[in-house]
């Protein structure tokens, strides 16, 4: 009977430190989302390959010509504008040159969300 209790005890110690081990990894892991900032008259310099980034948990996106008020929160001065974010708060942001066209490459937005999350360990 003692050895039965032993053998209890021990898978549920192993199964509290399994669970001790997932918290531990989900409080670990940043959670990055992106929002996307265009508006419809720009549509011939959208950013197509935006939903194919990884790791993003939320990937928004914002007409400003149909919501002012999003444009003042964020301060978009000019579109596209992609902002990242990790745990809620801006990491980077890339912009639109003078002609309107998103300079940076979905390569290396991908590589700054790559970096952002390598950050943590």
């Amino acid at each position: 009977m003692e050895s039965k209790n032993k053998t209890i005890w021990t898978i549920f110690l192993g199964y509290l430190l399994i669970l001790f081990f997932i918290l531990l990894s989900n409080i670990a892991t940043a959670q990055m989302s992106i929002i996307y900032f265009n508006a419809g008259w720009n549509n011939a310099n959208g950013v197509g390959w935006i939903n194919k980034l990884n790791d993003c948990k939320t990937i928004s996106y914002y007409d400003i010509s149909t919501d002012k008020e999003i444009q003042k929160k964020y301060k978009i001065a000019v579109i596209p504008t992609v902002i990242l974010f990790k745990d809620n708060e801006e990491v980077k942001r890339f912009q639109a040159d003078l002609s309107f066209k998103l300079v940076a490459t979905r390569e290396e937005v991908q590589e700054e969300i790559d970096n952002q999350l390598m950050s943590d360990f």
